[in-house]
């Protein structure tokens, strides 16, 4: 018989499966951890010699421009790519005994964020070898961080609620994320783009969490009132609707996993 206790009581169970999916990402790897480091430099290195000869004019420290854009998108993707399969996989615990199954999305999601923050060295050993500038806005980091994260939340329990029910999404979703990161503007200067294309990607919230950190730590200005504001209710809004989502959808889980 299943019993319902008190959420609080379930974060041991969420702290194991931050714990597990951390040991499981990088198990048998030689380089371990390191590759969180070493991941976000190679693909940059890569990417910088492809794009930097198109934008050499509009993007002054491209190799710094193009590191912060991709940090950001490639945590949403990983986190919301682990989220979106994490009810499906762990089915046969679901079916045994009752827990909160939100948990899975949002720990997944966690995990990776951990990962992420450690691969944060990888931007400063950028912007040691390109000679920026530290600016004291750069502490301000976490603030589009912590956005992304609530936005990721909400996109990944959307997902993984869809997934059980539909297992198309599993496949349509990477077709989206490929469409998502071309108009996020992480390989291109906003000012590269057509007028008429320049509204799709300024709404964009992963474009404006993008912007707001390069604002931060490359320029050195706080982004105006008017951005935070939006950034916080778009990733507010994302978190609820997800929830929503979710809650909705759960109770007939059991028939699909």
């Amino acid at each position: 018989m299943k019993t319902k206790r008190n959420r609080k009581s379930y974060l041991p169970l969420m702290r194991e499966l931050i714990v597990r999916d951390l040991k499981l990402k990088y198990r048998r790897s030689v380089l371990g951890y390191l590759w969180s480091l070493l991941n976000p430099l190679l693909m940059m290195i890569v990417l910088t010699n492809v794009f930097s000869y198109m934008f050499r004019v509009e993007v002054e420290n491209f190799p710094l421009y193009l590191i912060c854009g991709q940090t950001i998108f490639n945590f949403f993707s990983e986190s919301t790519n682990m989220a979106m399969f994490s009810v499906i996989q762990n089915g046969g615990l679901i079916k045994k005994v009752y827990v909160p199954k939100e948990i899975f999305p949002i720990s997944r999601i966690l995990s990776s964020y951990i990962t992420t923050l450690l691969s944060l060295l990888a931007i400063v050993i950028v912007m040691i070898f390109t000679h920026s500038a530290f600016r004291l806005t750069g502490l301000m980091f976490f603030i589009p961080f912590l956005l992304v994260l609530v936005f990721s939340c909400g996109v990944g329990l959307i997902l993984s609620a869809l997934a059980v029910q539909f297992r198309d999404v599993t496949h349509l979703y990477s077709v989206v994320t490929l469409a998502w990161m071309y108009l996020s503007a992480i390989f291109y200067p906003i000012s590269a783009v057509p007028e008429n294309m320049k509204n799709i990607i300024l709404h964009n919230p992963l474009y404006v969490y993008i912007s707001m950190f390069r604002s931060l730590l490359i320029d050195g200005v706080i982004p105006q009132t008017g951005t935070f504001i939006e950034g916080t209710a778009v990733a507010f809004g994302m978190f609820a609707l997800g929830l929503l989502v979710f809650k909705k959808m759960e109770d007939r889980f059991i028939l699909y996993i």
